[in-house]
């Protein structure tokens, strides 16, 4: 399961489907729908909010209107309303690991999506994330 930090604009086409399912994957989890993945690390950020399945859904938010902005049709029914005033923070550590780790996927299966992640220095979280300083999270698998 990858939830990324990073805004979904960089995100190739299977990357932006894959994280909805991963989203909705980890939505049954955080709402006890399902038995598997119960102990995901990248959970742990989403289990600290008061509502972790508002919390979720706000994520999915994102991800759905970046699928939106491409054409794409995601079923948003699948999500509640999320918590618009919701903020999470991710470390600039843990936004550079992601963005070395998606430049590799990008180089593999759709090099033409490289470009945006060229200049480290404008890489933009997810819409629901705050940059703060700091390492990589503990839960990234490096």
């Amino acid at each position: 399961m990858r939830l990324w930090s990073l805004h979904p604009r960089y995100l190739d086409a299977a990357g932006l489907v894959a994280c909805w399912r991963e989203g909705l994957l980890a939505r049954a989890v955080l709402a006890g729908a399902t038995v598997g993945y119960r102990r995901h690390p990248q959970l742990d950020r989403f289990r600290g909010c008061a509502d972790p399945v508002a919390a979720i859904d706000s994520y999915l938010r994102g991800v759905l209107a970046e699928a939106g902005r491409r054409g794409y049709r995601f079923d948003g029914s699948k999500i509640g309303p999320g918590d618009d005033a919701l903020r999470l923070t991710v470390t600039d550590g843990q936004l550079a690991c992601e963005r070395a780790h998606l430049l590799g996927k990008l180089t593999r299966r759709a090099a033409a999506c490289r470009d945006a992640l060229a200049d480290p220095t404008t890489v933009e979280p997810h819409p629901l994330f705050r940059i703060v300083p700091g390492p990589p999270e503990p839960w990234e698998r490096r």
